[in-house]
């Protein structure tokens, strides 16, 4: 029978994806390991391959789609003795995991219906998502229905066309709003749940305000969607606090330049940014409490010191992690952090190389900027703001002295992270740039 081929889930919290590209057209012949479709998620783009041998016999979503469900047939596969009949005769479905096993089967997927870029979540007054069908969501909004009124039937509860056109043979059509929750923010939330109700004007209100032609819109991609969620979680629901502290550099660069003499010839040449994200990783160990993470359930303190580092990149940033960073030398951590950064700007990295972490450092000293407070990123507890090193006046045994500086400012989860237990983070970190022989006992 034909084989069906699904929309991949890429992490753990992937619900749907976008068909960047297809690499065949319907009749091409795959072999397995063949690579067939590009899947993009908000940080990367990753490879579809085929798994069996045959020949593509229809393709059921089109490039640029970006509102497809997981485990959503995307094409099927004829075997040498089977024809496009055969897929007819098998309707392709939408797959439930196999650890959801039990569920009911899941609906057919609507095809080949046109795209549908149904971003927005429509919160339910309970604070839950409406989970729909594309063909669901373009039916109620052609038929101005809510869909937070409307009961599924599908697995999980999940909205079918069925479902829409029963709400309109039974009631006809009610405007589609978004009730705001009037509880305070709950942690089981996800991030497009807590965002819209606190996003502040709604479409219609920032419109009004601009002449028509007086701009362009530009649409948003998965990356800046997810950016977007994510800080609003993030500024709505982690109580920030900052800390800064002034660390000179003098020692630092001057242990920097030897160790860049030392091993000019293998190639590789440390930045200032690989002591940082060594003397963070180190500041944590010695600082453990420092190094946790806020859940409903209870704190989780972590063992290692996993670092992730903001990387720009066009239309928003990556937090690659180096893994372990409190055990590995300067050099490991520089070579890894390039090699990550390269893949980060294509858009190559996989999931568990950007997902988790311990801490964030976002450096945007290389810009010039002085100093500033960074936004935490979800889960961690803390992110440090790296100032540039800048030639300032000092005092020292009461002369006035010049040294090369860095401001650095660390934000805090007061969930987890108290005042002193923040300075103290600080002053671990403090220490071993300011001295970085001790880095290498």
């Amino acid at each position: 029978m034909p084989i069906p081929i699904l929309m991949p889930a890429l992490s753990p919290t992937m619900e749907t994806g976008k068909l960047a590209k297809w690499h065949v057209k319907e009749g091409d012949e795959v072999n397995p390991g063949d690579v067939i479709a590009e899947i993009e998620t908000d940080k990367a783009v990753m490879e579809v391959e085929a798994i069996e041998e045959g020949r593509i016999g229809k393709l059921y979503v089109p490039e640029g789609d970006d509102d497809v469900p997981v485990n959503t047939v995307i094409a099927m596969v004829l075997e040498d003795d089977e024809s496009a009949g055969d897929i007819n005769a098998s309707a392709p479905v939408a797959v439930e995991a196999a650890s959801q096993a039990e569920t009911p089967a899941a609906e057919p997927a609507i095809v080949p219906e046109p795209a549908v870029t149904a971003h927005e979540a429509i919160v339910k007054t309970s604070g839950d998502r409406v989970i729909a069908s594309p063909l669901a969501k373009r039916l109620a909004t052609e038929n101005n229905i809510s869909l937070a009124s409307i009961s599924g039937t599908g697995p999980k509860g999940r909205i079918v066309k069925k479902d829409v056109e029963q709400a309109m043979s039974a009631g006809g059509s009610t405007p589609a709003t978004v009730t705001t929750p009037t509880t305070a923010l709950a942690a089981s939330k996800t991030a497009v749940d807590i965002a819209r109700p606190v996003a502040g004007l709604d479409d219609k209100e920032i419109f009004s305000v601009y002449d028509e032609g007086s701009y362009e819109i530009i649409p948003h991609d998965n990356m800046r969607r997810i950016i977007a969620d994510r800080l609003t979680l993030a500024k709505t629901s982690i109580p920030h606090f900052y800390l800064s502290i002034d660390c000179e550099l003098d020692e630092l660069l001057t242990a920097r330049k030897r160790m860049n003499d030392a091993i000019a010839a293998d190639g590789t040449r440390l930045s200032v940014n690989d002591f940082i994200i060594k003397a963070l990783a180190l500041a944590l160990q010695k600082v453990p409490d420092a190094n946790a993470t806020w859940t409903s359930e209870g704190t989780l303190k972590h063992k290692r010191s996993d670092v992730a580092v903001a990387v720009a990149v066009e239309g928003g940033l990556f937090t690659p992690v180096i893994r372990h960073a409190d055990l590995k030398t300067l050099s490991e951590i520089s070579n890894e952090m390039k090699d990550l950064a390269h893949r980060a700007r294509s858009k190559k990295l996989a999931p568990h190389e950007y997902q988790g972490g311990t801490t964030s450092i976002s450096n945007l000293g290389m810009f010039d900027i002085k100093q500033f407070d960074a936004v935490i990123n979800p889960p961690h507890a803390s992110i440090l703001a790296v100032g540039r090193g800048e030639q300032r006046p000092v005092v020292k045994d009461g002369a006035l002295s010049v040294a090369s500086v860095m401001s650095c400012t660390l934000s805090c989860d007061h969930r987890v992270i108290d005042g002193a237990l923040g300075a103290q983070l600080l002053k671990a970190f403090k220490t071993y740039i300011e001295d970085p022989v001790t880095m290498l006992v």
